[in-house]
């Protein structure tokens, strides 16, 4: 293997440096990508200094402590023996080898993309930001925002003058500049993030290669793709692919509902296919961060192309739709036993986007608690994962978790997200109604359940 002493260019010192695990890291955004990530490159001895804005947050991980559900305080203290810290002082960009930024891309309220995290961050770093740095961008994001976007705040605002590094030929005072898409999966137990295989796509071959070779030191694979939008568009195909099939199912539910069919019995049967057959699952709604907003960036993007995306868009009016079906169905329930639901008390049980993990973001459960409390019902919530629901983006419920302990008090039980933890046999005999949106008491039969 060459050595520094070898190295006569910024690109051979920084691919050296990623080789022999000297390469400082430096990941920006703490959350449910940057942190995991973070630990990755730990493992594999680099030192990797996590960065965010969120006080709390470097608090809790300077103290060796951890706010995700899923990422235990030992992860985090054995990181720090490998020469992991947290900060929010972006001047220590500046030292770093390698700059990862993972931070949020939702939309504002028009459902338009909002880049302020994005753009804020670049700011923030291009002042420290220094010739033989690699910069990757994996926060997802319409094709053309790390070229148009980005690296021109970065261009701008570095004091040295540098410039991202394009075509072959270089001369020396250059940056290098990548996006590479996260492909996160909380509470996936059955695929380890390092056989999830990484795609990457670099401004020109020699930002590809560094960014192969740092994310090929933590990951099984790196797929090179030609360019930063390319890369950009992958990680829209891969979850509009997504929130289409799922869409397909969701109306496909509410077309069995009427024909009196159990679409998860249509689904389950038809998944025996060996081949041309991919199961998907309908639901209250989509939440996490991706697949509720990425239609949403691609179908603003296409507009500049004087191009509409009537399929995309129709998927996501799909979705948007089903916490209201939720509603519909929980107020058909409860006329059904004399009730309204103005002045009734239902529990929501599971506020998470999806069962087992502690993420809020985009979640359906929250729509519906909010609809419901629009019409006029008391409603309260359980999940073991939130003892307390505050103010988000789009929220504002500052509610703590209730009890279970007697759930004859509510007039109706909504099984929103199907967490493993809960006793559905249970739930069914103690309480008045439930309405399940997410098959959770499949194989009980008992009157009092009503599938949405």
């Amino acid at each position: 293997m060459p050595t520094l002493s070898a190295a006569n260019t910024p690109f051979d010192t920084l691919k050296i440096k990623i080789q022999q695990r000297e390469a400082r890291v430096g990941i920006i955004g703490m959350g449910y990508v940057g942190l995991p990530l973070g630990l990755l490159y730990s493992e594999q001895k680099f030192r990797v200094t996590g960065f965010d804005i969120d006080a709390r947050k470097v608090d809790t991980l300077t103290k060796g402590g951890s706010y995700i559900y899923r990422i235990l305080p030992a992860e985090i203290q054995a990181a720090q023996k490998n020469g992991f810290t947290a900060t929010s002082d972006y001047s220590q960009i500046s030292a770093m080898d390698a700059i990862i930024i993972c931070v949020p891309t939702p939309l504002d309220e028009y459902h338009e993309p909002d880049l302020s995290f994005i753009t804020g961050t670049t700011h923030s770093i291009a002042p420290h930001l220094r010739a033989g740095q690699l910069v990757v961008l994996e926060s997802t994001t319409y094709p053309g925002t790390t070229e148009e976007v980005m690296i021109p705040i970065l261009e701008r605002e570095n004091k040295n003058g540098s410039k991202a590094a394009r075509g072959e030929t270089l001369n020396g005072n250059e940056f290098f500049v990548a996006f590479s898409p996260e492909r996160e999966d909380p509470g996936n137990t059955t695929v380890a993030r390092r056989d999830i295989p990484k795609v990457v796509g670099g401004l020109n071959q020699q930002a590809s290669e560094l960014a192969c070779a740092l994310y090929g030191s933590i990951f099984n694979r790196t797929v090179p793709v030609s360019s930063p939008a390319a890369a950009e568009m992958t990680k829209l195909l891969e979850n509009i692919y997504r929130c289409v099939n799922i869409a397909l199912v969701n109306e496909l539910k509410l077309l069995c509902l009427r024909m009196n069919l159990n679409i998860w019995e249509v689904i389950e049967a038809a998944s025996t296919k060996p081949f041309g057959f991919h199961p998907f699952y309908p639901g209250p709604g989509l939440g996490g961060h991706c697949i509720p907003v990425d239609p949403f960036y691609l179908s603003w993007k296409a507009k500049e192309c004087d191009f509409r995306t009537r399929f995309i868009e129709l998927a996501g009016e799909i979705n948007t739709n089903m916490p209201y079906h939720v509603l519909a169905s929980v107020a058909g329930a409860l006329n059904r036993h004399k009730k309204s639901v103005n002045g009734s008390r239902v529990l929501v049980l599971g506020v998470a986007y999806k069962k087992d993990i502690d993420d809020l973001r985009e979640s359906p459960s929250l729509t519906v608690i909010e609809l419901l409390q629009k019409e006029g019902a008391q409603v309260s919530y359980h999940d073991p994962y939130f003892p307390f629901i505050g103010r988000g983006r789009k929220y504002d419920l500052q509610m703590k978790c209730a009890s279970l302990d007697n759930l004859g008090q509510y007039d109706c039980v909504v099984i929103v997200t199907d967490h493993s933890d809960y006793d559905y046999p249970r739930i069914v005999e103690e309480a008045k109604l439930v309405v399940d949106t997410r098959n959770a008491t499949r194989g009980i039969v008992n009157e009092k359940i009503v599938h949405c």
